[in-house]
């Protein structure tokens, strides 16, 4: 039976504990492991712990809720009951007293199992050899199972964000070795699971390990490195998919692959460009599908070539016109295409940082000074980008980075009635935004930004570095404003 004794808690008791009972002296054979622990490996108390509590008993109390069959389920010190559990089974053998355990009886827990296991996670996340794993997963049950108070309240002293359930999910999905790696690099939830999501992307981990690290250097807090290689890696990430699903599609028609030869194999395939038929008519994708050898190949924007896999074999004729030999110029046109398209699709991810970061400082209470002067500029001047620009009447990127619901849908009319006073300034910069974004939109603009151009993305690194770096150039936007910045060293 509990015998109630005056001891004091050795640390320092929450609101709840304050209110709970005296700490009780338990037998440790009715103390069993609570289903809502949140430790569920290395479970099992070392040898130096059992030697310790068989000399000295059990210093540290433990953190139990009372059973259905009267056992108690500890939440906290699981190790150190068994610890005493073991120890007492030798005990009168050895010449030793028979121990109890100190224990914080909480029936004020009872049903409240994602507390229980918030507040197992709190204690054991701090001790030594709890698993990543582990900790993910706890935190993960334990806020779904609480109340809107405690899940806001739990996530405060966790360190989390709103989404943290969702994002605990998904970083599970890594294997223990990355969780290990992705918590050693510092990455915080939020980031794990990003890891999660593009962890497919070749050099992925180490890619965004890397740009945390420069995140760090920089002292400030921000995570605008991070950003950037994210969007990058989505992007890789997109481009993938999108080569799947070509090759999907030639499947599904029917349609062989070709891949290309293995070394010292001879390719006897030929685009149906270089081809004709027998009477040297030009071949086709039409008038060559019901030949045996129709086949293709997939260019680097995933689009099928096609080809005949056998021409001689297939009656077609090579074009009279001699092919000319590769030379070191066709491999420097062939390089940059190469480069081209890489950049291209770095400058449609870069969009989606930029844009996020214009948003938060539209949001912010007090836009930056800079933006505000930048605003009032082009209003004032009108340059022809953001006069042509109006002319469209495009809203959907304004809603967007005002926060409105469903900016596809919005009624500007109607936010501007709701607008305060206060916020004028704010809307005015996310109208210039909007039509700065337009003029950049497309995919090849990095390659000839004019001065207007780099303008508007200077001002948004200078801005992003103001606000602790939460936002940096990518690579690509960094190339293409290079010609742009001011001469620091006239």
């Amino acid at each position: 039976m509990a015998t109630a004794v005056s001891t004091q808690p050795t640390e320092p008791a929450t609101h709840e504990e304050e209110n709970a009972p005296q700490i009780v002296l338990l037998d440790p054979a009715l103390v069993v492991r609570d289903e809502c622990n949140a430790r569920e490996e290395d479970t099992e108390p070392d040898e130096d712990l059992i030697n310790s509590v068989k000399e000295i008993g059990v210093e540290e109390s433990i953190s139990v809720r009372p059973r259905p069959d009267g056992t108690y389920g500890a939440f906290k010190g699981w190790r150190r009951a068994q610890a005493q559990q073991i120890a007492n089974a030798t005990a009168e053998q050895d010449g030793r007293p028979v121990r109890r355990i100190k224990a914080h009886v909480r029936e004020d827990l009872v049903g409240r199992d994602g507390w229980t296991r918030f507040l197992s996670l709190v204690e054991n996340k701090h001790r030594e050899g709890m698993s990543e794993r582990d900790i993910l997963k706890s935190q993960e049950l334990s806020l779904i199972d609480m109340s809107d108070i405690e899940r806001r309240q739990a996530s405060k002293a966790l360190g989390v964000g709103r989404n943290a359930v969702k994002q605990a999910k998904a970083a599970q999905k890594l294997d223990d070795a990355t969780l290990r790696r992705a918590a050693a690099g510092g990455m915080d939830l939020e980031q794990t699971a990003q890891l999660a999501e593009v962890e497919s992307v070749p050099g992925a981990e180490r890619r965004l390990l890397r740009a945390l690290e420069r995140d760090h250097q920089e002292g400030n807090g921000g995570r605008g490195h991070w950003d950037q290689e994210m969007a990058l890696l989505k992007a890789e990430q997109d481009d993938a998919a999108a080569r799947i699903k070509a090759e999907e599609d030639l499947k599904a028609a029917d349609i062989p692959l070709l891949r290309q030869p293995g070394w010292g194999q001879k390719d006897p395939s030929k685009p149906l460009a270089e081809l004709t038929t027998g009477l040297g008519n030009p071949l086709t994708e039409d008038n060559h599908k019901n030949c045996p050898g129709h086949s293709a190949r997939l260019d680097d924007e995933h689009q099928p070539v096609w080809h005949c896999a056998d021409p001689a074999a297939h009656g077609h004729k090579v074009r009279p016109q001699p092919k000319k030999p590769r030379t070191e110029e066709d491999e420097a046109r062939a390089e940059e295409r190469r480069k081209v398209i890489a950049c291209n699709r770095a400058w449609k991810a870069a969009a989606g940082p930029r844009q996020e970061f214009v948003a938060r400082l539209v949001r912010q209470k007090t836009l930056p000074d800079a933006a505000r002067v930048f605003a009032q500029e082009i209003v004032l001047t009108l340059p022809y980008f953001y006069s042509s620009w109006t002319d469209k009447h495009e809203s959907e990127t304004v809603a967007r980075f005002l926060g409105v619901k469903e900016p596809e849908n919005a009624d500007l009319t109607e936010t501007a009635v709701q607008l305060p006073k206060a916020r004028v300034v704010n809307a005015l910069f996310a109208h210039v935004a909007a039509a700065c974004e337009y003029d950049i939109r497309e995919p090849k603009t990095w390659s000839n930004l004019n001065a207007r151009q780099a303008r508007y993305l200077l001002i948004l690194e200078a801005l992003g570095q103001d606000d602790n770096g939460s936002y940096q150039l990518s690579e690509v936007e960094d190339q293409a404003v290079a010609r742009h910045r001011p001469d620091t060293a006239a």
